[in-house]
């Protein structure tokens, strides 16, 4: 920390008496260092920052503090104050004020350093000897860990460590997972539903368990107050408390089988918590940061509370989740989880955009297309007017599909320093006509270019600089240059050929056309292949005045679409003793997906069972596809599900249809589940089938 407080930057007498102008006091510090390049501009930034979440914390602590355009560089300045200046704490008024200034684009490892100072503030030794320190020089020593109260250097090292979010003899929970001799505890525990008295080898009872999770809208600060906060009160109460900080600097994975021993959860944050799910299940206390900061031991004494009474939090909804492929997992595992995280960000533009369009039809009539912008017509009592708006609204929606899909496929690779060349690639995707497989390609490229990037050896002097300027810079310019010199055009020419060739099926091959169709869209769901089938139907429909057979197309695509979730839905609701419990909470959520025109809706069921759910979603998906094109149903709109019925031509026949692949699909998945029972019951020894084994849960049952 030597590099961001020095002798100049601290302040023993402070004499402002309101929040602003200590602020400003410590500010003119940093202006007169050069770290700070436009003094109201910075105190802007500051006050906004104050505006969402008073900095205030119980026991004199005001910590101001903020990322901002305006510094040139990490600095951190300190002012005692004799008379207490209101920060908004509960406690009343702060006398130890720390500011803390970010650039826009600080790097982790100055980050890292910052939080080990939230972490030692936390430390009632550290505050007390910054009370009692008598010049400058040794304030600004003690907070750089070079000198101080007794264990203030350990504490600061601790905290380092800690603010790593990862070592393991940093976490007391990991520590005591990792400990032979309580391994028995785990097993037993994990054997006997993780209840609090679970026994370990030796017939010891073990401590509670609670894993955390905190995180703060900067991420600098209270992110690693909160955490350092929760584990202290844990160490007091005899409770292990693993705490994962999201913050600034990015976040390491609690360890799943931590999670998976783990009594209780925590969730102290002010921003969205990033994998949520993984907590799915646990007895779950969720709250703001400053409460994991201010009172730690009755956060922890609730959650024990819940842990009593049995509460636990709903599985995971049954669509496809945002994450970051986890260290230890296959390629193609990652692969995957990449693919999805960008289609889970575009399914919304879809629902959206089609709902839009679709409402825009039925209002105006088949011929809003073609209405003129409402900027320059808009009518407020005419409905042709409503009509039009609505479209277009709709239109600009649709545009950003692939944008979004390349960009969130690039986030799943690399986080936030993907999403720009991501966005750009896929722009690009649409401008040389490669579509969704053009922006599948940008996603990956940009993601595998910003993950190079970072990998690479990087001057100190451009660390700083690296997130908003290096990365996009040079990751927009590479990823531009492959999408409009070198791939771009074969990937066009490649879904152009692949669209011909759907097209030369038309006619007197038509009911054929609809089962392809029909397996596409249930192959991968929601996938590249169901996307390529999607962006054909929707491309047929697209132009001024579609053909009766392009209508006739997107009829049974989304038709088609729509029998994998509710065919699993009813599978889970007749034949309910096949799933596990998470799989019908799933099933009741797969209901509304499907009627909704939302294939993802499948995929919990998929991915645990991909040799039965799949087969048989693009067996059903083939029937009702043909029988969709026999019937000759027709759908002008691209997206709405069972919503826009009103605008199909047929459209008994059309339910009929999709009736006939969604029964299809649930029968085929319920005798592949069930066959799969009795292999292992025979295998084991065990009865014939009876009802009374048919409602053993499947998690009993071995693959």
């Amino acid at each position: 920390m030597s590099e961001m407080i020095t002798a100049d930057l601290v302040d023993l007498d402070l004499s402002a008496d309101t929040r602003e102008a200590a602020a400003r006091a410590l500010a003119e510090r940093m202006l007169a260092r050069g770290r700070v390049t436009d003094l109201d501009g910075f105190l802007a930034d500051v006050a906004a920052r104050e505006a969402r979440m008073p900095t205030g914390l119980d026991g004199g602590i005001g910590i101001p503090h903020c990322r901002s355009a305006h510094v040139t560089e990490p600095t951190l300045a300190f002012g005692r104050s004799t008379a207490g200046i209101d920060f908004g704490a509960a406690d009343g008024p702060a006398d130890l004020i720390f500011l803390i200034a970010a650039p826009a684009g600080a790097d982790e490892a100055h980050l890292t350093i910052l939080s080990s100072l939230a972490r030692q503030l936390m430390d009632a030794e550290f505050t007390s000897a910054l009370r009692a320190a008598t010049d400058a020089g040794a304030a600004a020593a003690l907070i750089r860990g070079e000198e101080g109260a007794e264990g203030g250097a350990a504490g600061a090292a601790d905290a380092e460590a800690g603010a790593e979010a990862g070592a393991p003899d940093a976490r007391p929970g990991v520590a005591h997972a990792e400990a032979g001799g309580e391994a028995g505890a785990e097993v037993g525990a994990d054997a006997g539903g993780g209840s609090d008295a679970g026994a370990g080898a030796d017939g010891a009872a073990r401590p509670f368990r609670i894993v955390a999770v905190t995180s703060c809208p900067t991420g600098i600060a209270h992110t690693y107050m909160a955490a350092e906060s929760l584990e202290n009160a844990g160490r007091e109460a005899g409770v292990e408390v693993v705490v994962e900080t999201q913050g600034s600097a990015g976040f390491t994975r609690l360890d799943p089988a931590v999670i998976a021993a783990a009594d209780g959860v925590i969730l102290a944050h002010d921003v969205p918590v990033r994998e949520k799910e993984r907590f799915a299940g646990k007895p779950t206390v969720d709250t703001g940061v400053k409460a994991g900061i201010s009172r730690p031991a009755e956060l922890i004494a609730e959650v024990r509370e819940k842990a009593a009474r049995g509460e636990a939090t709903a599985p995971a909804a049954g669509t496809p989740v945002d994450r970051a492929g986890a260290p230890g997992e296959g390629y193609g595992t990652r692969l995957r989880t990449w693919l999805m995280s960008g289609v889970s960000y575009m399914v919304p533009f879809v629902a959206a955009g089609g709902l839009l369009i679709a409402l825009g039809f039925a209002i105006g009539g088949y011929t809003v297309n073609k209405a003129p912008s409402v900027m320059d017509h808009f009518v407020w009592t005419e409905a042709d007017s409503w009509g039009a708006l609505l479209f277009q609204i709709g239109g600009v929606a649709f545009g950003f599909l692939v944008p979004v899909l390349a960009g969130y496929i690039a986030y799943g690779m690399a986080d936030r320093p993907g999403l720009v060349p991501g966005f750009v690639g896929g722009a690009i995707a649409l401008t040389v006509n490669a579509g969704f497989l053009g922006g599948l390609a940008a996603g990956l490229l940009a993601g595998g270019v910003v993950m190079a990037i970072g990998r690479a050896p990087i001057p100190a002097a451009l660390r700083g600089i690296m997130p908003v300027v290096v990365i996009p810079l040079v990751s927009s310019a590479v990823v531009g240059f492959l999408m409009f010199v070198v791939i771009g055009k074969p990937i066009a020419s490649a879904q152009k050929g692949m669209t011909d060739w759907l097209n030369g099926l038309g006619g007197a091959n038509a009911v054929l056309l609809g089962a392809l169709l029909g397996l596409m869209m249930c192959f991968d769901l929601g996938g590249p292949v169901n996307k390529v089938a999607y962006a054909f139907a929707t491309a047929g429909i697209a132009v001024a005045d579609p053909s009766d057979s392009a209508m006739k197309i997107m009829a049974a695509v989304m038709a088609a679409g729509m029998v994998p979730p509710l065919a699993m839905a009813l599978a889970t609701t007749v034949r309910g003793g096949l799933f596990t419990r998470t799989e019908r909470e799933n099933g009741k959520a797969a209901w509304v997906l499907g009627i909704s025109f939302i294939s993802e809706g499948a995929i919990p069921f998929a991915a645990a069972d991909p040799l039965r759910v799949i087969p048989s979603s693009m067996l059903g998906g083939a029937v009702t596809g043909a029988l969709s094109m026999a019937f000759g149903a027709t759908l002008r709109a691209p997206h709405g599900g069972i919503f826009v019925v009103p605008l199909i031509g047929n459209p008994f026949l059309y339910l009929v249809a999709l009736a006939a692949g969604v029964c299809v699909s649930a029968a085929s998945v319920t005798v592949l589940k069930g066959l799969r029972r009795q292999g292992a019951q025979d295998a084991e020894g065990g009865p014939e089938t009876s009802g009374a084994s048919a409602a053993v849960p499947k998690e009993s049952v071995t693959a």
